[in-house]
């Protein structure tokens, strides 16, 4: 696994890939794994542009080749998460019904708080029932300031 480090308006990030895909994004403070190499690949370079363009307001969806490790249901979650349009948001329970579990939000939200690749797979999208803001692995602080930008610049984006 390759690991780089990017100076961002949200601090540092660290992209992970292995084998030409993305499997970790990681804030400041997150722990990085112990065999990676820090090394900037292409595919992380890539990673790094379109993330810059999206914390700039020009980006709405990633496309990238992305590789995230989990069970089964954290995967059908994740691929969920994707299909959130950008500005928007949903609840843990409308993701549960959306992978087929109504009954597992407790689950979709265990789901969440494991994905390995925030901002990219937006799990920064799902707020709680009530309609606050609820667990982000950046801090809730983070996880507003991505609403806000998105909400900022959805329109003027085509």
């Amino acid at each position: 696994m390759n690991v780089y480090m990017y100076e961002t308006i949200i601090g540092r990030v660290g992209i992970a890939e292995k084998d030409g895909k993305i499997v970790n994004l990681h804030f400041a403070g997150d722990e990085l794994a112990r065999h990676a190499r820090v090394i900037e690949t292409p595919t992380m370079k890539e990673a790094s542009r379109q993330l810059m363009s999206y914390l700039a307001g020009e980006l709405r969806e990633f496309s990238l080749p992305i590789a995230p490790e989990g069970t089964e249901f954290m995967k059908a979650t994740w691929s969920s998460l994707c299909e959130i349009p950008y500005g928007e948001t949903r609840t843990y329970k409308e993701i549960a019904i959306k992978v087929g579990s109504p009954k597992a939000s407790r689950a979709v939200g265990l789901a969440n708080n494991r994905n390995p690749i925030p901002i990219i797979i937006p799990c920064h999208r799902v707020i709680g029932a009530n309609g606050y803001l609820v667990g982000y692995r950046g801090g809730l602080q983070l996880k507003k300031r991505l609403l806000d930008l998105e909400l900022r610049f959805r329109s003027r984006l085509v």
